[in-house]
């Protein structure tokens, strides 16, 4: 059960369910950076929605009393084996966005980084995730406005609309 707004008021709601009637959810999102590079994450063939697109880091439902840095630290863990790492919250964001197979994503997002530390070691969950990769930030951006099918619709979303919110401005020294 996931917290979401049901006529106003929060409640547990089954993640399919929030989904498919398209209600407004609380949700996590994880950048993982080591430098200018982003840990990109393909996920499993075998997710409900939106397989085999490429997603920022990890990203999930927080369980009802769950604090959201909490989701984070655990969901690291969960789909990729990472430990050790401190995410710091970077903004809360909401989108709505259509995932196919009638189902729909309607978060109120926190968003984290996380800065790899040396020799991170990665031990993917082979349910959530099929392949991992390092990207370039701005190689991202560009690749997400060339390319955009080859990517999560929330993904799109943050790095066309939302990239200072998360990364800050790049620009400066």
């Amino acid at each position: 059960m996931i917290p979401a707004w049901v006529e106003g008021k929060l409640v547990p709601v089954g993640k399919l369910d929030v989904h498919k009637r398209g209600l407004r959810h609380k949700a996590v999102s994880v950048f993982v950076m080591d430098g200018g590079r982003v840990l990109l994450q393909q996920r499993a063939l075998g997710k409900y929605h939106t397989p085999g697109l490429w997603a920022n880091t990890c990203c999930t439902h927080p369980r009802w009393d769950e604090a959201a840095l909490d989701c984070a630290v655990r969901r690291l863990r969960e789909e990729l084996g990472i430990t050790g790492l401190v995410p710091v919250f970077a903004d809360r964001l909401e989108y709505r966005a259509d995932v196919g197979n009638g189902l729909v994503e309607h978060e109120l997002v926190d968003v984290f980084t996380a800065k790899a530390g040396p020799g991170l070691r990665l031990a993917p969950d082979t349910d959530e995730v099929m392949a991992t990769e390092w990207v370039e930030l701005d190689h991202l951006s560009a690749e997400v406005q060339r390319t955009p099918a080859r990517f999560t619709p929330w993904l799109r979303i943050y790095m066309t609309e939302h990239m200072s919110r998360i990364f800050g401005d790049r620009s400066a020294p």
